[in-house]
């Protein structure tokens, strides 16, 4: 079976959101013109508490964009975002959630943050969709959403390594860019990491 893994379509990700990506509004209709054609749907969910250690308001001193240490990895630290059960964390208004079969909440260990939908960071837990995915008989899963440069990468890049063949949408995924190059940068890494880049809305 294929699947199609919506990453992270929320409202703090949109334009006006705390971490807004540039036109991210754009990849919803993406998202409902894909839906259709697979025989499951799943979709991950940024789910911080609000004290999450990868929020810039939780070290004095720090602001988004700045890089620190923290338990043991290397972490950008962002605006306060997806905060469990806030406006921010909803997935947006008119994606049609009804074909979405499962939603997988990620970043829930405010220690460690998790931009795959697989993983948290360290590789310490899994979030259960590796197993409800093989439980489902997914052979192949296609990905879209935001970020490009983060999410969407780490997502793809752990979804190659468990040995699902894994296609990325291009047009249905948008980056932050944070430095310049980034989203160029992810797309490569994707590509050297085994998953396939999909220039139309290919079918599958």
């Amino acid at each position: 079976m294929n699947a199609l893994l919506l990453i992270d379509l929320q409202y703090d990700f949109m334009p006006g959101g705390a971490l807004a990506v540039k036109h991210g509004d754009e990849v919803v209709s993406v998202a409902n013109e894909l839906m259709p054609r697979f025989g499951l749907v799943v979709a991950s969910q940024d789910w911080h508490p609000s004290d999450h250690a990868s929020f810039a308001s939780q070290h004095p001193g720090k602001k988004p964009g700045d890089v620190i240490q923290l338990d043991g990895l290397e972490q950008t630290l962002w605006p306060d975002h997806c905060v469990q059960g806030s406006h921010g964390a909803e997935l947006h208004a008119e994606l049609d959630v009804e074909r979405i079969a499962r939603v997988i909440h990620k970043g829930t260990d405010k220690r460690v943050d998790s931009y795959s939908a697989f993983f948290d960071n360290a590789r310490r837990r899994a979030t259960g969709l590796e197993a409800y995915l093989r439980g489902k008989g997914v052979e192949a899963v296609y990905l879209m959403g935001l970020a490009t440069d983060y999410c969407v990468k780490f997502s793809a890049l752990d979804a190659a390594e468990l040995g699902f063949r894994t296609s990325v949408y291009k047009q249905g995924c948008r980056g932050i860019d944070l430095q310049p190059g980034d989203v160029d940068k992810a797309w490569e890494a994707m590509q050297q990491g085994g998953a396939t880049l999909l220039d139309a809305l290919d079918t599958p």
